[in-house]
């Protein structure tokens, strides 16, 4: 990726740090912060309403029921319908799980596993892990199913106090701007997912005077700085 060659150059010949380049870049952007007017219009909003809508279709009671009465494929597209008003997957990726869910036993497996994941009893580790491994049995016709996106959107919607999204290309060069040692795999995995809320937590205790609200805010941030929609913009 040619962007995080030319970050690492300039990274190296600036005397500004670069967690504190990143935080003037978002602001050239959102004067106002995570405050700012455009900043909800652009970012935070229609990933908020995604969040809203879930929590009023699929919160804990009404997931709870839906199981119960064995409804998998009724789970499966009320997330796909929540996730489609958003611009957070490609359509290759959209087009992967709503294949891969239209098979009852698909559906059965991501109702399961998702209810689990955000639900469910044990540590986040064995949680997440068992979820990557749930995914990884989607039925698959010609995309993979098993991406980083795929296992991290629905949860980041559901849960944005403790999920977040991960985009890989936008992620890694976010990271390289930042100065965050981030090792990147393809694999979805505890070590990646665990590197990744190392690096929003660090995020969040530096732009603690912001006032972020959650992981909306957090991955918004990094999409700003990571993503080529914004270095089409205003260039590093």
């Amino acid at each position: 990726m040619a962007i995080v060659e030319t970050l690492r150059t300039r990274i190296r010949g600036r005397k500004l740090g670069p967690e504190k380049r990143c935080r003037r870049r978002f602001l050239r952007f959102f004067r106002g912060g995570f405050a700012d007017e455009k900043y909800f219009e652009w970012e935070r909003g229609y990933k908020l309403a995604a969040h809203e809508q879930w929590q009023e279709a699929l919160n804990r009671p009404t997931y709870r029921k839906l199981l119960k009465s064995r409804q998998y494929q009724e789970i499966a597209a009320i997330a796909a319908r929540i996730e489609s008003r958003t611009n957070l997957l490609f359509s290759f990726e959209k087009m992967a799980f709503r294949d891969a869910v239209k098979q009852p036993a698909g559906a059965e497996i991501f109702a399961i596993g998702l209810y689990d994941l955000l639900y469910g009893r044990g540590s986040l580790v064995s949680r997440f892990t068992n979820w990557c491994q749930q995914v990884g049995k989607l039925p698959r016709r010609q995309t993979r199913v098993l991406t980083h996106p795929v296992v991290t959107v629905f949860p980041f919607i559901a849960n944005p106090d403790e999920h977040i999204f991960l985009k890989p290309n936008v992620t890694k060069v976010a990271a390289v701007a930042y100065g965050y040692d981030f090792h990147y795999n393809s694999r979805p995995s505890w070590e990646v997912y665990s590197q990744l809320l190392g690096f929003a937590s660090t995020i969040r205790k530096d732009l603690i005077d912001l006032q972020p609200k959650d992981m909306i805010d957090i991955q918004s941030f990094m999409w700003v700085i990571g993503s080529d929609e914004y270095q089409s913009m205003m260039p590093w």
